[in-house]
């Protein structure tokens, strides 16, 4: 594969991309928030498990 054909790969997918609408990107951010307070949470327990058990 070369330049060329990358380039043009892109170019291509750059023709049928859309902005997400508000509607959509609300959406995608309330997923991604609540995904990051999950794992945060989890990291949380699993730090107070070690310094329990540690302590």
């Amino acid at each position: 594969m070369n330049i060329k054909e990358t380039i043009r790969r892109y170019v291509n997918i750059l023709k049928i991309a859309r902005k997400p609408t508000s509607k959509e990107l609300k959406g995608v951010l309330r997923t991604v928030l609540y995904g990051f307070l999950i794992i945060g949470i989890i990291g949380f327990i699993f730090y107070i498990i070690s310094v329990i058990a540690g302590g």
